[in-house]
């Protein structure tokens, strides 16, 4: 995992060394932290304690939009797959309480490996890139075949309906969060809800599955954990198929999360689409195929997320430095769905 040295001055370490004294073993009398760099959702540090190496996880400070940045449902999942097929951190605690650092966080331990940001896989050679995307595939598969009453999730949200409460949970939010009118957006909002597919399987999902959300065992391709679990309920798996797919095949390499659009996929040794899903549907045993409907959810969707990091930035509370930067892709990916949606018409 890459790291940077941006100042924690938002967290008072001598009440957090203090805290965590009485609740960890290993922690206190003095704590450090090193801010991680990249990422648009909760601020995310390295936490050494001395005899401990961890990692705390927070909400961002200032205004929030409802039901975002839920760093308690983080917690729970993570701490509900310890011991299934999915590859988790082991949670150490849970802080409720948002006078300790001024919100609300967790402490997780560290886990030793490589986060991949470039679908390009720049730094593994051409003849291995296909098995990391064939490790991804699995991975999500894992996920969706979580036995979620067993694992103490069956109330983790609700069964059925999924797609319908999304449309309708996102486009409350780009209410919420945009400040100019965009056409693309109210085509997506106006088609979404009258082409809902009769499909209506419900899962655990992870709701930002994708390369740089995975961890990588140092050198194998082999994952050894899966992180940002703030968008996570139970939901249908092929919302979270479409979001892995969005992200690595209909986004530019210059954009965030630097997708394979535009490049010669084939002379670099990866993947098309169409065999990530194939891998994906051989290990789940769940029916295909994807959906043009369950893309044009997750660039929607997407649109509405980033329409929002892009409200934080103005409101100078976001994760990220280039926050405002990527708060630009909003319409350009509202645009995409829109093309989806004719090039089905035409």
């Amino acid at each position: 995992m890459t790291s940077s040295t941006t100042s924690s001055a938002d967290i008072d370490t001598r009440a957090l060394a203090a805290y965590l004294a009485a609740r960890v073993d290993g922690a206190g009398p003095a704590v450090s932290l090193t801010r991680l760099g990249g990422g648009q959702s909760n601020p995310t540090y390295f936490l050494d304690t001395g005899s401990r190496r961890l990692v705390l996880r927070k909400r961002p400070a200032g205004t929030l939009l409802p039901s975002a940045h839920a760093v308690d449902r983080e917690y729970r999942v993570q701490a509900a797959l310890a011991d299934t097929g999915v590859a988790v951190p082991r949670m150490v605690h849970f802080c409720d309480d948002p006078a300790v650092i001024g919100t609300q966080f967790y402490v997780m331990e560290r886990v030793d490996g490589r986060v991949l940001h470039d679908n390009s896989l720049p730094g593994i050679p051409i003849g291995e890139r296909r098995s990391y995307f064939d490790a991804l595939a699995r991975m999500l598969a894992a996920i969706h075949a979580v036995d979620v009453n067993a694992a103490g999730l069956g109330s983790y949200g609700r069964s059925g309906g999924f797609a319908a409460r999304q449309i309708a949970r996102w486009t409350k939010q780009w209410q919420l969060s945009a400040t100019a009118a965009d056409p693309a957006m109210e085509r997506l909002i106006d088609w979404l809800p009258r082409n809902l597919p009769e499909d209506d399987r419900t899962t655990l999902v992870h709701g930002d599955f994708r390369l740089g959300n995975v961890m990588f065992h140092p050198t194998e391709p082999r994952i050894v954990a899966v992180l940002d679990w703030e968008l996570s309920t139970l939901g249908h798996p092929l919302a979270d198929l479409a979001h892995s797919c969005i992200y690595t095949w209909m986004m530019r390499p210059e954009e965030y999360g630097r997708g394979l659009a535009g490049l010669d996929r084939a002379a670099l040794g990866l993947p098309e689409m169409d065999a990530f899903c194939r891998a994906y549907f051989e290990a789940s045993g769940q029916a295909g195929p994807l959906t043009r409907f369950h893309l044009v959810l997750a660039l929607f969707r997407n649109a509405v997320i980033f329409e929002g990091i892009a409200a934080r930035a103005r409101q100078g509370n976001a994760a990220s430095d280039d926050a405002a930067e990527v708060g630009r892709l909003a319409p350009a990916l509202a645009a995409r769905g829109v093309a989806l949606i004719e090039e089905a018409t035409a």
